[in-house]
């Protein structure tokens, strides 16, 4: 007796399981070939940066997580990078291991205080050639204290521009929404990242963002562009993980990278260590993903 096909495997599937020649690319998980992608050659000079909006208006997709270790992965590289914290949660600056209630002065006085510079608000992180400009709930309040300024889209672009020459890439961690915040970051920003969860509803809300992302280079910033997508929470074992994972990439093409984020408990430990993956397991799945994920945006960006 012929044994049953398992529920959820579709017929075209297992009719073309044939064996792969020896000769045959190894493909990924988005199904194309992988690149090989060489390492970043070393910089003789930094700046000016390119400005990256981690970007989504749905929460819990590993936005923060991969804005903190691409950041550190980049400055591995020997990249300079700057992170900004745009979320009033204040989660970046915590992965980060900083007591981010207990700051005096952050993104929100520089966003609204005149005489507050951004050099009064730059921190070092514990990586090498990697900054930050902390956040708490303090920038709850900025979106209402804005809401009347000439040019608010604007300010932090405005806040900014002091230090770009100084990195190579600003990586700006925006909040789960598509308010004032996140549209400064927007109207400053040379690309968008998005961080999916390679889930349904995240499917769904790819559309929404990218009307956003429309226009504001309509309307704002005509550099803006969408840099890519990279999948996180991605779980091979799952039908619905690989069925998601193909649908992207039929609507986005290439704008997806080759880089997936698997699922891992590596990741909350980091946040409570307060450590980029890449030094908290260094030789982790993780850390070798991120670093993947940084040769890809270096190499698109030219940097």
């Amino acid at each position: 007796m012929t044994p049953q096909q398992p529920a959820g495997v579709s017929g075209a599937i297992a009719d073309d399981a044939q064996p792969v020649p020896d000769t045959a690319e190894p493909l990924g998980p988005t199904g194309r070939a992988l690149r090989d992608i060489p390492e970043p050659s070393p910089l003789t000079s930094h700046g000016p940066a390119r400005v990256i909006a981690m970007c989504n208006q749905k929460g819990g997709v590993g936005k923060t997580t991969s804005t903190i270790n691409l950041g550190a992965s980049l400055a591995e590289y020997g990249r300079r990078v700057l992170l900004v914290d745009l979320d009033p949660q204040g989660a970046l600056s915590a992965g980060l291991g900083v007591a981010h209630h207990d700051l005096e002065l952050t993104v929100h006085n520089l966003l609204v205080e005149n005489r507050v510079s951004i050099d009064d608000v730059l921190m070092r992180t514990r990586v090498d050639g990697l900054d930050l400009l902390p956040s708490n709930i303090d920038l709850s309040a900025a979106e209402i204290q804005l809401v009347n300024e000439v040019g608010r889209e604007q300010t932090l672009g405005r806040a900014l521009h002091p230090v770009l020459d100084r990195y190579d890439y600003v990586l700006i961690d925006c909040q789960p929404s598509l308010g004032l915040l996140t549209v400064n970051a927007l109207a400053c920003a040379d690309g968008v990242i998005i961080p999916m969860e390679c889930e349904y509803f995240s499917l769904r809300g790819l559309a929404l963002l990218n009307d956003t992302v429309s226009k504001v280079h309509d309307r704002l910033n005509p550099r803006l562009h969408l840099e890519g997508i990279v999948v996180t929470m991605y779980d091979a074992r799952t039908l619905h993980s690989r069925e998601v994972m193909g649908r992207v990439v039929e609507v986005f093409g290439d704008l997806v990278y080759d880089t997936v984020i698997n699922r891992t408990v590596r990741f909350p430990e980091t946040s409570v260590a307060g450590e980029p993956i890449t030094s908290w397991a260094p030789k982790s799945g993780g850390a070798q993903a991120y670093r993947a994920l940084a040769r890809e945006v270096i190499h698109r960006t030219g940097k």
